[in-house]
């Protein structure tokens, strides 16, 4: 038969008629999606080769029913029914009755290929098979399959009790009554399910595993350590966890193989895998299954880290020169990251001044600290004294002139280079000598700011973000010339004025831009594909990745002009194809859509 050809016609299951379900492979992933199931309501078989895998299997859902009965979520009958609903087996004609087979054997082809062509003699001819790949190709195992009409993926998020989201995968030979009766099955589960097409990664993995390869190889390149990377993004991003700390938790020879396919299909450098990750998987260091991986942990299957040969030292950053004093601050700028900075700096009880190129600009970023300040008494977070006692620590000053007494200057004006240079060279003037001289800037070499004065040892890159009062991370940008003592300055100063300092060298995006804009590049590039559409990418994030807001509600805040800006930059630095700024961006900044801030921009707006 020409399995290209129409698939035959056939009598697939309706979602209701999903009563009976095998799940072969009961690893962590398949004992959680039996749970799911039986817990819904379906008899469910387990299957597995490994008699011990079959017996954890049974414990863990005993284990998680009993505390559902503790948390009076079920009742001690309805988690004696679902005890009842599971049963276990080491052969896979167990399978012989099953409505829906989900297989989730581990991420290998012929692997794969071997269950699935053995499930072609055993299931009646309307079972429906899933894969749970998130690396493979589903078309291929449709295609190597007696029936490819019914096979389909379906990809679950660990751990799958908890994570809403459900990749649905067809291929161009699966029928859509299967893709209908799983889709309506995952709603019945609890469960969101996302319509994907089948490429590597889909669409949750397709853009986390470029990101995740990214971060290891800027911890490879020793760019950053592995705990400010990971603070970076958590705290950068709001993400619940920081990439290195996922990959140790995914497991690091699993995020390999993902990444191996993502290349073999895309040629993409940045999902070529950094082969750090292959260093670790060939020694064994897969992460928290096996008690190390990038971090160390007390033990295999622990989550508590233990100190080890790369845990910073305690009590510093380890810089041989003390901080030098700062008690007034200097904040050019009169837009909301500059007011934001000085009201950081006021209710930590420095003094501040708070220059603008006019008097009234100052006057006016000083009435923006006002009303946010105020905001903060209503919400309880300051008492009206103290909110005073910042507000009263401001000095509004149309010239920057107004530095010459202090000990921090900080620029937060518009990011473009000859601007920040002429601030510069004025600093370089007004401020006393042994002043600390720090930019904002989130994409401009901070070093081209310190030639543009004649104390380039005094100049360093303070990155806050913004809103800078929420926000907790500044990362501290060094560079080639910039002095010890001035380093341990501003780490000093972060700390008193509660913000988590990390350290990055000079180049373009730093941390947190670094990995982020090409995500959200990516995104970009699956719409502009029309592999999926821009709710689906920011449901898949938000319920599959834990990511506070999807790329393209972000985008829309961030604006789209501020990211292209950005992603040139990064490309013109790293010359690398895979950065290059997705083309659908473009048009859409050239067109004027720039998200919220114009009304429009992959989504449309209320007008205020």
């Amino acid at each position: 038969m020409d399995r290209t050809s129409t698939p035959p016609p056939t009598s697939l299951p309706t979602p209701a008629l999903l009563q009976a379900v095998a799940v072969v492979g009961l690893g962590t992933m398949g004992a959680g999606i039996a749970e799911v199931l039986v817990r819904a309501g379906r008899d469910v078989v387990g299957i597995d080769v490994s008699e011990t895998a079959a017996a954890h299997a049974v414990r863990a859902l005993e284990t998680a029913t009993a505390r559902a009965v503790r948390r009076e979520r079920i009742t001690e009958d309805e988690r004696r029914a679902a005890l009842a609903r599971f049963r276990t087996a080491t052969d896979l004609g167990a399978a012989a009755g099953a409505d829906l087979v989900i297989e989730v054997v581990p991420e290998d082809y012929a692997l794969k290929h071997e269950v699935f062509t053995a499930l072609d003699t055993i299931v009646r001819p309307d079972t429906i098979l899933a894969t749970g790949t998130n690396a493979l190709s589903v078309t291929r195992l449709a295609a190597d399959s007696a029936r490819p009409e019914r096979v389909l993926g379906l990809h679950f998020f660990n751990p799958a009790p908890a994570m809403k989201l459900v990749e649905v995968v067809s291929s161009v030979l699966t029928a859509p009554a299967a893709v209908s009766a799983v889709t309506a099955l995952a709603r019945e589960l609890g469960k969101e399910p996302v319509a994907v097409g089948d490429r590597p990664g889909f669409v949750a993995d397709g853009l986390l595993f470029g990101y995740l390869n990214q971060a290891a190889a800027m911890y490879e390149s020793r760019y950053a350590t592995r705990e400010d990377i990971d603070a970076a993004m958590r705290l950068g991003c709001g993400l619940p966890m920081g990439p290195l700390a996922l990959l140790d938790l995914i497991g690091v020879d699993t995020a390999r193989t993902v990444l191996e396919a993502m290349y073999a299909a895309s040629h993409d450098r940045l999902h070529a895998p950094a082969p750090v990750l292959g260093q670790l998987a060939e020694a064994g260091l897969t992460g928290r299954k096996a008690g190390r991986g990038f971090y160390t942990y007390d033990g295999p299957d622990s989550a508590v880290v233990v100190p080890d040969a790369e845990t910073p030292g305690a009590g510093g950053d380890g810089a041989a020169a003390g901080p030098r004093e700062v008690r007034a601050v200097g904040v050019a700028g009169s837009g909301t990251m500059a007011s934001g900075i000085a009201e950081v700096f006021a209710k930590a009880g420095h003094r501040v001044v708070l220059a603008a190129r006019t008097q009234e600009k100052a006057e006016a970023a000083k009435a923006r600290v006002a009303g946010s300040l105020a905001r903060s008494v209503d919400k309880g977070r300051l008492t009206a004294a103290e909110r005073e006692a910042a507000l009263a620590a401001i000095e509004p000053a149309g010239s920057l002139d107004a530095f010459a007494g202090v000990d921090l200057a900080v620029e937060a004006v518009a990011e473009d280079l000859a601007v920040k240079q002429q601030l510069f060279a004025t600093l370089d003037k007004v401020c006393r000598p042994g002043a600390v001289l720090a930019t904002t800037t989130s994409s401009l070499p901070v070093v081209a700011l310190a030639r543009a004065t004649s104390r380039p040892q005094d100049v360093i890159g303070m990155h806050f973000f913004n809103p800078a009062p929420a926000m907790k991370l500044v990362e501290v940008v060094r560079t080639v010339l910039t002095a010890d003592d001035v380093h341990a300055t501003v780490r000093a100063v972060c700390a008193k004025v509660r913000k988590h300092a990390v350290d990055c060298g000079d180049r373009a995006g730093f941390i947190v831009n670094a990995l982020l804009f090409p995500y959200l590049n990516n995104a970009v590039k699956m719409v502009q594909e029309h592999y999926a559409t821009p709710d689906d990418i920011d449901a898949a994030m938000k319920l599959g990745g834990g990511y506070p807001m999807g790329p393209f509600e972000l985008l829309d805040v961030v604006g789209l002009d501020v990211s292209l800006a950005i992603e040139k930059v990064l490309h013109r630095e790293f010359r690398d194809p895979g950065l290059a700024p997705a083309p659908l961006l473009e048009h859409l900044v050239a067109a004027g859509c720039l998200g919220r801030k114009t009304g429009r921009g992959f989504r449309e707006y209320a007008k205020a």
